[in-house]
């Protein structure tokens, strides 16, 4: 089944010309994962730090194995002095 990821994310205000590259990477190396389907970022009209991912799934063990693989461990590790507070996750499947 479907599913869709929120990640929800605050970046420091002085980080956000680095925030875009930051997230085109992510999404690049998501790609490459089996299950992949696509990604989405919203950014707050009146928050420009605020941030909202949504990336779809074929299953939530696809993005289990994404979100905990080395690649994404990483990378999230390389970028976390751009992010004020922690990112927030949650899972949604599609339909009932």
């Amino acid at each position: 089944m479907a599913v869709k990821i929120m990640i929800k994310r605050k970046f420091k205000e002085e980080a956000l010309k680095d925030a875009e590259a930051m997230l085109m990477k992510a999404r690049t190396n998501a790609m490459g994962h089996k299950g992949y389907i696509s990604t989405e970022t919203l950014v707050n009209f009146e928050d420009p730090q605020s941030v909202i991912i949504i990336s779809m799934w074929q299953s939530k063990e696809d993005w289990d194995n994404y979100r905990y693989s080395g690649a994404r461990q990483e990378h999230e590790q390389k970028y976390r002095d751009l992010f004020e507070g922690t990112t927030q996750y949650e899972i949604f499947k599609l339909g009932m």
